[in-house]
Protein backbone atom coordinates (compact mmCIF):
# COMPACT_ATOMS: atom_id res chain seq x y z
CA UNK A 1 0.00 0.00 0.00
CA UNK A 2 3.01 2.24 1.09
CA UNK A 3 4.50 1.64 -2.23
CA UNK A 4 1.47 2.55 -4.07
CA UNK A 5 1.09 5.73 -2.31
CA UNK A 6 4.50 6.53 -3.46
CA UNK A 7 3.95 5.50 -7.46
CA UNK A 8 0.69 7.98 -7.12
CA UNK A 9 2.34 10.48 -5.55
CA UNK A 10 5.46 10.17 -8.13
CA UNK A 11 3.19 10.04 -10.95
CA UNK A 12 1.46 13.13 -9.53
CA UNK A 13 4.24 15.07 -9.37
CA UNK A 14 5.94 14.52 -13.07
CA UNK A 15 2.41 14.64 -14.63
CA UNK A 16 2.09 18.28 -12.87
CA UNK A 17 5.75 19.19 -13.85
CA UNK A 18 4.67 18.00 -17.02
CA UNK A 19 1.70 20.73 -17.21
CA UNK A 20 3.68 23.65 -15.88
CA UNK A 21 6.69 23.26 -18.21
CA UNK A 22 4.95 23.60 -21.44
CA UNK A 23 2.88 26.75 -20.02
CA UNK A 24 6.31 28.20 -18.85
CA UNK A 25 7.60 28.16 -22.60
CA UNK A 26 4.56 29.41 -23.68
CA UNK A 27 4.24 32.23 -21.80
CA UNK A 28 8.22 33.09 -22.35
CA UNK A 29 7.27 33.05 -26.37
CA UNK A 30 4.27 34.93 -25.84
CA UNK A 31 6.74 37.63 -24.31
CA UNK A 32 9.47 37.54 -26.70
CA UNK A 33 6.63 37.87 -29.73
CA UNK A 34 4.78 41.08 -27.56
CA UNK A 35 8.20 42.23 -26.45
CA UNK A 36 9.61 42.46 -30.26
CA UNK A 37 6.06 44.42 -31.19
CA UNK A 38 6.90 46.68 -29.07
CA UNK A 39 10.32 47.23 -29.66
CA UNK A 40 8.93 48.12 -33.14
CA UNK A 41 7.43 51.37 -31.45
CA UNK A 42 9.37 54.39 -30.71
CA UNK A 43 6.98 55.60 -28.09
CA UNK A 44 6.04 52.23 -26.62
CA UNK A 45 5.27 51.46 -22.81
CA UNK A 46 8.27 49.36 -22.45
CA UNK A 47 11.53 50.43 -20.88
CA UNK A 48 14.46 49.36 -23.61
CA UNK A 49 18.25 50.36 -23.11
CA UNK A 50 19.90 49.93 -26.60
CA UNK A 51 23.53 50.02 -27.94
CA UNK A 52 23.80 50.91 -31.42
CA UNK A 53 27.52 51.13 -33.14
CA UNK A 54 27.69 52.14 -36.47
CA UNK A 55 30.24 52.52 -39.36
CA UNK A 56 30.70 54.58 -42.39
CA UNK A 57 33.61 55.99 -44.05
CA UNK A 58 34.15 58.00 -47.23
CA UNK A 59 34.33 61.01 -45.61
CA UNK A 60 36.40 63.87 -46.81
CA UNK A 61 37.34 65.57 -50.33
CA UNK A 62 39.23 62.16 -51.05
CA UNK A 63 37.20 59.78 -49.89
CA UNK A 64 39.76 58.69 -46.69
CA UNK A 65 37.86 59.55 -43.40
CA UNK A 66 35.50 57.12 -41.37
CA UNK A 67 33.79 57.18 -38.01
CA UNK A 68 32.70 54.84 -35.29
CA UNK A 69 29.64 55.74 -33.43
CA UNK A 70 27.65 53.96 -30.71
CA UNK A 71 24.72 55.79 -29.16
CA UNK A 72 23.47 55.28 -26.02
CA UNK A 73 19.29 55.51 -26.40
CA UNK A 74 17.63 54.74 -22.99
CA UNK A 75 13.82 54.52 -23.49
CA UNK A 76 12.06 55.46 -20.43
CA UNK A 77 8.35 55.66 -20.05
CA UNK A 78 6.80 57.31 -17.23
CA UNK A 79 2.57 57.54 -16.40
CA UNK A 80 1.12 60.79 -15.76
CA UNK A 81 -2.46 59.64 -15.58
CA UNK A 82 -4.78 56.89 -16.63
CA UNK A 83 -5.02 58.11 -19.49
CA UNK A 84 -1.32 59.92 -20.71
CA UNK A 85 1.85 58.65 -20.98
CA UNK A 86 5.05 60.80 -20.92
CA UNK A 87 7.86 58.81 -23.08
CA UNK A 88 11.85 60.07 -22.95
CA UNK A 89 14.14 59.02 -25.30
CA UNK A 90 17.39 60.61 -24.85
CA UNK A 91 20.47 59.66 -27.67
CA UNK A 92 24.32 59.81 -26.18
CA UNK A 93 26.96 59.72 -29.07
CA UNK A 94 30.61 58.37 -28.47
CA UNK A 95 32.47 59.38 -31.86
CA UNK A 96 35.67 58.28 -33.04
CA UNK A 97 36.18 60.10 -36.14
CA UNK A 98 39.46 59.63 -38.41
CA UNK A 99 40.46 62.23 -41.24
CA UNK A 100 37.36 64.19 -40.79
CA UNK A 101 36.69 66.83 -41.30
CA UNK A 102 40.17 66.71 -43.94
CA UNK A 103 42.75 64.36 -43.99
CA UNK A 104 44.70 64.11 -40.65
CA UNK A 105 41.91 65.82 -38.39
CA UNK A 106 40.76 63.36 -36.17
CA UNK A 107 38.98 63.04 -32.33
CA UNK A 108 37.00 60.38 -30.37
CA UNK A 109 34.65 61.39 -27.13
CA UNK A 110 31.28 62.55 -26.32
CA UNK A 111 29.01 64.41 -28.86
CA UNK A 112 25.75 66.76 -28.54
CA UNK A 113 22.93 64.99 -27.04
CA UNK A 114 19.45 65.08 -28.24
CA UNK A 115 17.26 64.59 -25.74
CA UNK A 116 12.55 64.26 -26.58
CA UNK A 117 9.91 63.93 -24.31
CA UNK A 118 6.73 62.25 -26.22
CA UNK A 119 3.21 63.15 -24.70
CA UNK A 120 0.86 60.06 -25.45
CA UNK A 121 -2.19 58.94 -25.10
CA UNK A 122 -2.51 55.58 -22.96
CA UNK A 123 -4.75 54.27 -25.32
CA UNK A 124 -4.59 53.68 -29.26
CA UNK A 125 -6.88 56.25 -30.74
CA UNK A 126 -8.57 54.71 -34.57
CA UNK A 127 -5.52 52.17 -34.66
CA UNK A 128 -3.08 55.07 -34.32
CA UNK A 129 -0.53 55.23 -31.69
CA UNK A 130 1.11 58.85 -31.65
CA UNK A 131 2.58 61.37 -29.25
CA UNK A 132 3.93 65.11 -29.16
CA UNK A 133 6.32 66.91 -27.79
CA UNK A 134 9.69 69.23 -27.32
CA UNK A 135 13.00 67.96 -28.67
CA UNK A 136 16.32 68.93 -27.33
CA UNK A 137 20.15 69.88 -28.95
CA UNK A 138 22.51 70.01 -25.82
CA UNK A 139 26.07 70.98 -26.49
CA UNK A 140 27.71 68.37 -24.55
CA UNK A 141 30.78 67.27 -27.21
CA UNK A 142 33.80 66.63 -25.81
CA UNK A 143 35.74 68.27 -28.88
CA UNK A 144 34.28 71.46 -31.02
CA UNK A 145 34.90 68.56 -34.04
CA UNK A 146 32.31 66.32 -32.49
CA UNK A 147 29.62 69.05 -32.07
CA UNK A 148 27.58 72.43 -32.99
CA UNK A 149 28.43 73.89 -29.63
CA UNK A 150 25.20 75.47 -29.69
CA UNK A 151 22.05 74.79 -27.38
CA UNK A 152 18.57 74.25 -29.95
CA UNK A 153 15.25 73.11 -29.50
CA UNK A 154 11.89 72.43 -31.44
CA UNK A 155 9.00 70.37 -31.76
CA UNK A 156 8.96 66.62 -32.20
CA UNK A 157 6.28 63.95 -33.21
CA UNK A 158 5.82 59.73 -34.13
CA UNK A 159 2.61 58.55 -35.62
CA UNK A 160 2.50 54.61 -36.19
CA UNK A 161 0.31 51.98 -36.82
CA UNK A 162 0.61 48.65 -35.58
CA UNK A 163 -1.97 45.94 -37.49
CA UNK A 164 -0.51 41.53 -37.18
CA UNK A 165 2.83 41.61 -37.32
CA UNK A 166 3.40 44.38 -39.21
CA UNK A 167 3.87 48.34 -37.73
CA UNK A 168 4.66 51.50 -39.76
CA UNK A 169 4.59 55.21 -39.32
CA UNK A 170 7.09 57.92 -39.05
CA UNK A 171 8.92 60.09 -36.23
CA UNK A 172 10.09 63.51 -36.80
CA UNK A 173 11.55 66.86 -35.55
CA UNK A 174 13.21 69.86 -35.94
CA UNK A 175 15.69 71.81 -34.26
CA UNK A 176 16.67 75.52 -34.26
CA UNK A 177 20.32 76.77 -32.45
CA UNK A 178 18.58 79.41 -30.05
CA UNK A 179 22.46 79.48 -27.93
CA UNK A 180 25.96 79.05 -27.97
CA UNK A 181 29.21 79.82 -29.82
CA UNK A 182 28.62 83.05 -31.64
CA UNK A 183 31.49 81.82 -34.02
CA UNK A 184 29.86 78.49 -34.97
CA UNK A 185 27.28 77.98 -37.72
CA UNK A 186 23.63 78.44 -36.64
CA UNK A 187 21.42 75.10 -36.94
CA UNK A 188 18.45 74.94 -38.48
CA UNK A 189 18.05 70.93 -38.87
CA UNK A 190 14.60 68.82 -39.50
CA UNK A 191 14.85 65.22 -39.17
CA UNK A 192 12.66 62.51 -40.83
CA UNK A 193 12.37 59.16 -39.62
CA UNK A 194 9.22 56.85 -41.91
CA UNK A 195 9.75 53.01 -41.20
CA UNK A 196 7.98 50.03 -41.65
CA UNK A 197 8.89 46.94 -39.98
CA UNK A 198 7.21 42.86 -39.95
CA UNK A 199 7.89 40.57 -36.74
CA UNK A 200 7.75 36.79 -38.15
CA UNK A 201 6.53 33.93 -35.51
CA UNK A 202 9.99 33.08 -34.80
CA UNK A 203 10.37 36.75 -33.12
CA UNK A 204 12.40 37.76 -35.92
CA UNK A 205 12.13 41.33 -37.15
CA UNK A 206 12.40 42.63 -40.57
CA UNK A 207 12.54 46.34 -41.16
CA UNK A 208 13.44 49.11 -43.55
CA UNK A 209 13.67 52.81 -43.06
CA UNK A 210 15.08 55.93 -43.31
CA UNK A 211 16.66 58.50 -41.01
CA UNK A 212 16.47 61.42 -43.14
CA UNK A 213 18.06 64.72 -42.40
CA UNK A 214 17.88 68.07 -44.00
CA UNK A 215 20.27 71.09 -43.16
CA UNK A 216 18.50 73.97 -43.92
CA UNK A 217 21.45 76.52 -43.43
CA UNK A 218 23.68 74.86 -45.81
CA UNK A 219 20.58 73.46 -48.06
CA UNK A 220 22.10 69.93 -48.24
CA UNK A 221 20.32 66.34 -47.24
CA UNK A 222 21.54 63.27 -45.49
CA UNK A 223 19.59 60.26 -46.93
CA UNK A 224 20.57 56.36 -45.46
CA UNK A 225 18.40 53.56 -46.17
CA UNK A 226 18.01 51.50 -43.63
CA UNK A 227 17.57 47.55 -43.98
CA UNK A 228 17.68 46.02 -40.68
CA UNK A 229 17.23 42.22 -39.02
CA UNK A 230 16.50 42.04 -35.43
CA UNK A 231 16.01 38.93 -33.78
CA UNK A 232 14.46 38.33 -29.77
CA UNK A 233 16.96 36.53 -27.51
CA UNK A 234 17.11 35.87 -23.60
CA UNK A 235 19.86 36.12 -21.34
CA UNK A 236 19.09 34.25 -18.05
CA UNK A 237 15.35 35.98 -17.13
CA UNK A 238 16.58 39.62 -19.47
CA UNK A 239 14.96 39.53 -22.35
CA UNK A 240 17.00 41.14 -25.66
CA UNK A 241 17.09 41.83 -29.19
CA UNK A 242 20.04 41.86 -31.24
CA UNK A 243 20.24 43.19 -34.71
CA UNK A 244 22.43 44.08 -38.28
CA UNK A 245 21.61 46.38 -40.74
CA UNK A 246 22.77 47.77 -43.85
CA UNK A 247 22.57 51.49 -44.51
CA UNK A 248 22.81 53.01 -47.84
CA UNK A 249 23.55 56.26 -47.90
CA UNK A 250 21.26 57.63 -51.09
CA UNK A 251 22.24 61.18 -50.06
CA UNK A 252 24.46 63.01 -48.40
CA UNK A 253 26.28 66.69 -47.61
CA UNK A 254 29.64 67.28 -49.27
CA UNK A 255 32.30 65.24 -48.02
CA UNK A 256 29.68 63.27 -45.92
CA UNK A 257 29.80 59.64 -46.68
CA UNK A 258 29.13 57.69 -49.10
CA UNK A 259 28.25 54.14 -50.17
CA UNK A 260 27.36 51.70 -47.66
CA UNK A 261 27.40 51.53 -43.82
CA UNK A 262 26.52 48.99 -40.97
CA UNK A 263 24.94 48.76 -37.91
CA UNK A 264 25.18 46.63 -35.00
CA UNK A 265 22.31 47.02 -32.11
CA UNK A 266 22.08 44.93 -28.71
CA UNK A 267 18.94 46.33 -26.98
CA UNK A 268 18.70 45.61 -23.37
CA UNK A 269 14.52 45.03 -22.53
CA UNK A 270 13.01 45.38 -18.82
CA UNK A 271 9.45 44.65 -19.07
CA UNK A 272 7.38 46.38 -17.03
Amino acid sequence: MIQTRKRIAGTGVAMMAACLLPFSLAQADEQKAEIAKQLANPIANLISVPLQLNYDENFGPHDEGDQWLLNIQPVIPFSISDDWNIITRTILPFVDKSDIPVQGSSASGLGDIVASQFFSPSATVNGWTWGVGPVWLLPTASDEILGGEKWGLGPTGVALRQHGPWTYGILANHIWSFAGDDDREDISSTYMQPFMSYVTKTHTTLALSTESTYDWENEEWSVPVIFTLAQMLRIGQLPVQISLAARYWADSPENGPEDWGVRFQFTFVFPK
